[in-house]
């Protein structure tokens, strides 16, 4: 069992849901990914909301009042959470980016699966979807994390084909 003690939910996470989404919360997140991995908690880790109090409150608003949100910043969140897929209730974590994904895993947030969902870049770009545009750096970012073990599943909803990042990023 994990060491990890959240103050804030009074206990662990199990974090079942790793998501890379340039919006964070949205309808997506609320209507297809909440029900589905059955989480009662969203944390986000992202430095410019969390260091933007207005940001942070229009977040909160759009989440039904059951579940909790916990915002921290990369450096925060990375240094004191350890990962845990099976044990406390259930979250789902958001990142804005591939780099703030990578940055956390490297401040020692040791993931298995990221689910990246909607992530654009108008530098040169590799179309994985409708909403999925990865970066040459992104897409270094990725095979970092890949080569490290983390599983890579790109995917817009959980009724969506999941493609494994391996199949483009070879």
């Amino acid at each position: 069992m994990s060491l990890q003690s959240t103050v804030e939910t009074g206990g662990l996470l199990d974090f079942t849901l790793i998501r890379v989404d340039n919006r964070l919360v949205h309808g997506q997140i609320l209507e297809a990914w909440l029900p589905y991995v059955k989480a009662s908690c969203i944390v986000i880790a992202d430095d410019e909301v969390a260091n933007d109090f207005f940001r942070e409150t229009v977040i909160k608003m759009a989440v039904p009042r059951d579940i909790e949100v916990l915002i921290y910043s990369i450096e925060e969140f990375g240094k004191s959470h350890v990962y845990d897929e099976s044990y406390g209730r259930k979250a789902i974590l958001l990142f804005s980016s591939i780099a703030d994904s990578l940055r956390c895993f490297d401040l020692g947030f040791k993931f298995r699966r990221l689910n990246i969902g909607n992530v654009y870049s108008d530098q040169n770009y590799i179309r994985c979807g409708a909403s999925l545009f990865l970066s040459e750096s992104d897409m270094v970012r990725l095979k970092r994390m890949s080569d490290a073990g983390v599983r890579i599943d790109l995917r817009c909803v959980p009724r969506d084909k999941s493609l494994d990042f391996k199949e483009i990023g070879r």
